[in-house]
């Protein structure tokens, strides 16, 4: 048996393989090795997929790299690399999608489970709001703001107006960090408190402030941090709906736009 022979053999043993029992039994070079054929059928494909292994460790590194650095590997263009890429997309994309169709938000927990994979590999922190409707179903999931490393860059002004956009009756919010540890920091606390007093004013509740790092997550309304931030509105209220304006205002929290007379 020639070497083309052989690697056309092993090809379509691999499909078969996938093809039977799905990716059961695939070593994480395999399963990037499949991913590879789809972009070059006739070629062997095993030293490239072993080689993006051992350069980012593991199939979720590997799922997260960008193109531009799966294409830094000799022997994988841009075919291959979007291929890889798009893999990852979906994937995202279907998780977006199944938590969507759910019926309603329930816990923390449900929400942690369906976002982890989506977002535990993320370099940067990116922040998610997750809009309901008045009986907690999930509307959808948008992206607000990618920050870097260490901070995130998101406007209380723009979750404000995007949750009227979407006639939301309340707002999940949602962050990783890529850290892996999920402890919010001093500005978490304060974007959060901001926030639920903005909501408190314009009536959409904040119902949780869910934090991701590697395989646990922070909820700010499992800690009662949310049913504090609260009833630290709910005193502001009391000594004047005005004065707990003037001081979001001062706070750029809400636009002047957004102003109501009580």
């Amino acid at each position: 048996m020639t070497e083309k022979e052989a690697s056309v053999g092993h090809r379509k043993r691999l499909r078969e393989r996938f093809i039977k029992s799905g990716l059961r039994g695939f070593h994480d070079y395999e399963i990037i090795e499949l991913l590879l054929t789809l972009g070059s059928p006739r070629k062997d494909c095993k030293p490239q997929a072993k080689e993006v292994i051992k350069r980012f460790k593991t199939l979720r590194a590997a799922l997260s790299a960008s193109p531009e650095e799966l294409q830094q590997i000799e022997g994988i263009g841009p075919h291959s690399a979007l291929g890889i890429k798009l893999v990852s997309e979906v994937a995202r994309e279907f998780l977006k999608q199944k938590i969507v169709d759910k019926p309603a938000y329930k816990s923390a927990r449900e929400i942690f489970d369906y976002l982890y994979h989506s977002m535990r590999d993320l370099k940067k922190e990116v922040f998610k709001v997750i809009y309901l409707n008045s009986q907690n179903q999930i509307i959808d999931i948008a992206d607000l703001s990618e920050g870097t490393v260490d901070r995130g860059a998101v406007s209380p002004r723009e979750v404000i107006e995007s949750a009227i956009r979407y006639n939301a009756a309340s707002l999940i919010l949602v962050h990783n960090h890529p850290s892996g540890n999920p402890e919010p920091s001093q500005s978490d606390e304060q974007i959060t408190r901001d926030l639920v007093f903005a909501g408190g004013i314009m009536q959409i509740r904040v119902l949780d402030h869910i934090v991701i790092g590697e395989n646990k997550y922070y909820s700010f309304a499992v800690e009662g941090l949310i049913e504090k931030y609260e009833g630290d509105f709910l005193d502001l209220k009391l000594k004047g709906v005005s004065e707990a304006k003037r001081r979001l205002y001062r706070a750029k929290v809400l636009p002047p736009e957004l102003h109501w007379r009580p």
